[in-house]
């Protein structure tokens, strides 16, 4: 759980420091961000390898069925990921595509999840995705609606999401972890 804890803690602090230390961030220029990138790679080994790693202890027992909703959720999830870099309709109408992706994400995990490694690996990137977009707010204020760009760019990552997620799906797979079953544990 160390490394779950640690690798959680470096990826908060590498997508906070822009927000809470701005002066700090601007005065550090261009040389911030690889450090910024490198603490967040660093987060997602740690995370993943403290995830795989922590013991099963139980917290909540998921209801029966809701691999099925997190699947529906993880199409969701994908396609917000994408819509955020596709500058098509969704981007127009959704403030913060990638971190509702994120929370959609966290959400769909703790579905199927109810181990505590899972409340705080799912849970913590949940919350975090939440105050980023709290922090952001707070820093750019009232949202100026884009310029809504081509629908085909919304369709492209539609099949984009379709395709990743064909392949998170057999990563899953390979790693033991079905998502076609319905109901997991």
């Amino acid at each position: 759980m160390t490394l779950l804890y640690l690798g959680l803690a470096l990826w908060i602090i590498a997508h906070f420091f822009k927000r809470l230390h701005p002066a700090l961030r601007a005065k550090l220029g261009d040389k911030a961000k690889g450090g910024v990138a490198v603490a967040a790679l660093l987060g997602i080994v740690a995370m993943v390898i403290g995830y795989r790693s922590a013991s099963i202890i139980p917290v909540y027992t998921p209801m029966a069925g809701m691999g099925h909703a997190n699947n529906l959720l993880m199409l969701v999830s994908i396609f917000l990921f994408g819509a955020g870099s596709a500058k098509g309709v969704t981007a127009s109408k959704i403030r913060h595509p990638m971190l509702w992706g994120v929370v959609v994400w966290s959400f769909a995990h703790l579905l199927v999840n109810g181990d505590y490694a899972s409340v705080v690996l799912f849970g913590g990137m949940g919350i975090w995705a939440l105050v980023q977009m709290i922090l952001i707010n707070r820093a750019e204020g009232v949202w100026a609606r884009p310029v809504a760009g081509p629908i085909n760019k919304d369709i492209r990552t539609v099949f984009i999401t379709l395709i990743l997620y064909g392949i998170i799906s057999g990563i899953h797979i390979w790693l033991g972890y079905s998502p076609f079953l319905g109901t997991y544990g």
